[in-house]
């Protein structure tokens, strides 16, 4: 209605001045019969309304379309009116979702078409790094230590792209089963073995909840605390020589906490540090900060049904837990 008035109001106004100087000139002539003359501008105001109200009635769909915003694309294409001017609109609305739907699937295949590249050029730079490494080992201390340092600096790196290409079909990549959360935090302190050596930081293990199994995706879990193993190792080195695993139960459910000395988050920083791209002053201060471990960490474990939290503080060090449901709990 008030799309209507405002398209209106001009007629309005000139109605009201064109009965008000035909007045006047009546009046200036010496007509003086009042009580016609109202009856007149009553009779004129009265046509006015009617037009107006047949004109809204006619186009009423077409201004209630235009003064609400669409929640969903395929209100573009709900027909309004019969009316001229409602066809026209209708035949806008259809040809602008039209367009709208060739370029997002133009777009579309672009993102598919960049992703299987990104996912197939990672694939292809693992080839070459294994050579690299495998080279390395025949080399003298301490160049073979830097490059396979720098080595698994590009296959950490790799590994977050392809995580990431992975997180846009993760819903096609997932497999629920029980875990076992000891078994887990053995494999993924295997791999990051020459981590903590190479950054003399090392892990101390307390499994407070025996043969404690979790429904959950094991190679996403994997991918989750290997992410809070790193920046709790790269955080601390310098400043302690350990980190801690516990495993325990809280009010029936599993959780694995994963406790660092390290530098901390600073208070400003914590409600943001689970934002792509956001590295915050330790993100600053340290290497190979990107910004998208902890978000990649998040939102998989949003989408699988596990929670994270976080508890800091500066200079002294930081928890993170992986907490676990008591329907996915098991043992």
């Amino acid at each position: 209605m008030k799309l209507f008035l405002k398209e209106h109001t001009l007629l309005i106004i000139i109605q009201v001045i064109q009965l008000s100087l035909i007045s006047l000139i009546l009046f200036l002539s010496g007509f003086r019969d009042y009580s016609n003359l109202m009856y007149a501008v009553l009779i004129s105001f009265f046509l006015l309304f009617c037009y107006l109200a047949f004109h809204y009635y006619q186009r009423r769909h077409v201004y209630q379309k235009l003064s609400k915003r669409a929640t969903d694309l395929e209100q573009l294409l709900e027909k309004t009116d019969d009316v001229p001017i409602g066809q026209a609109f209708d035949y806008i609305m259809k040809t602008q979702y039209q367009l709208l739907m060739e370029q997002l699937k133009t777009a579309e295949d672009d993102q598919t078409n960049h992703l299987k590249f990104i996912d197939r050029w990672v694939h292809q730079m693992k080839t070459p790094l294994s050579v690299i490494e495998l080279t390395a080992q025949e080399l003298d201390e301490p160049e073979s230590s830097n490059i396979r340092e720098e080595t698994e600096r590009i296959k950490n790196g790799l590994n977050t792209v392809l995580y990431m290409a992975r997180m846009r079909t993760i819903q096609d990549d997932f497999q629920i089963k029980p875990v076992e959360l000891e078994k887990i935090i053995h494999d993924v302190n295997q791999d990051n073995k020459r981590f903590y050596i190479r950054n003399d930081v090392y892990p101390h293990i307390t499994i407070k909840a025996k043969n404690v199994k979790v429904e959950t995706d094991e190679k996403w879990l994997f991918f989750i605390l290997d992410q809070l193993l790193h920046n709790a190792v790269k955080y601390t080195a310098g400043r302690s020589k350990r980190i801690n695993l516990v495993v325990y139960k809280r009010a029936g459910a599993a959780v694995l906490e994963i406790t660092d000395y390290g530098v901390g988050i600073p208070k400003h920083d914590k409600k943001r540090i689970f934002q792509a791209f956001y590295t915050g002053d330790n993100g600053r201060k340290f290497r190979e900060s990107t910004g998208m471990g902890l978000y990649l960490a998040k939102e998989v474990t949003d989408y699988l049904g596990h929670r994270i939290e976080v508890e800091s503080t500066v200079d002294v060090g930081t928890t993170f837990r992986i907490c676990f449901t008591k329907t996915q709990t098991i043992g």
